[in-house]
């Protein structure tokens, strides 16, 4: 199973009306390529992924491995073909300053590392959200990026955290043709590290 009307970029909209952390992906006209669901009152990060709003048709769920999420990863499996379709680790200590992740095959083999672009992004936003009345509008001018590289360094994609007052929307950008599986692998691993770094503030 792979990701369809990947016409990009891609916008990430988290819905602000439920309790669990929703969101929406289209593409650049407005198409829906899936609607994500992570599961609330979970020990483990739950994660299912629907063809669209309508959650007629699962077609992945990722799972974390451990309840303690600081080096935790996150198992995707492709629920149409009902197999393994990768996995998103996190690079343990690193994280606490600079998040980076490693993507990995089906085979567990690492393809792919999203990196944050700007580390002092997030360290600014942590000092600044706490100023009075200036704290509400950092989502307007304190916003990451994160780059996929492969094995080579060679730069693949990017994920904007757009301006907003709550951080409800990102972008996502192609910058280098690849496989479809290996695409939707990333966009994958992508929605996963967004709802990890949301909850990580």
């Amino acid at each position: 199973m792979i990701l369809k009307n990947l016409n990009y970029p891609l916008d990430f909209k988290f819905k602000i009306t439920t309790f669990s952390s929703d969101f929406n992906i289209t593409d650049k006209n407005g198409n829906y390529v899936a609607y994500v669901r992570q599961k609330i009152f979970k020990l483990k990060d739950d994660v299912i992924v629907f063809n669209d709003e309508s959650k007629s048709q699962e077609l992945f769920r990722i799972k974390a491995n451990q309840w303690i999420d600081f080096n935790a990863s996150y198992s995707i499996t492709d629920l149409v073909q009902e197999k393994n379709f990768g996995r998103l680790a996190r690079k343990g200590m690193r994280s606490l300053w600079k998040s980076q992740y490693n993507i990995l095959d089906e085979n567990d083999q690492p393809k792919y590392q999203i990196n944050e672009d700007n580390a002092w992004t997030k360290v600014l936003d942590g000092f600044v959200s706490e100023i009075p009345l200036v704290g509400m509008f950092t989502g307007y001018f304190l916003n990451p990026s994160y780059t996929v590289v492969d094995n080579s360094g060679k730069e693949i994609f990017r994920l904007k955290k757009m301006p907003s007052l709550i951080g409800r929307r990102f972008q996502l950008d192609r910058l280098y043709d690849l496989a479809d599986e290996d695409e939707s692998l990333i966009v994958l691993s992508f929605l996963m590290m967004v709802l990890l770094e949301r909850a990580r503030g």
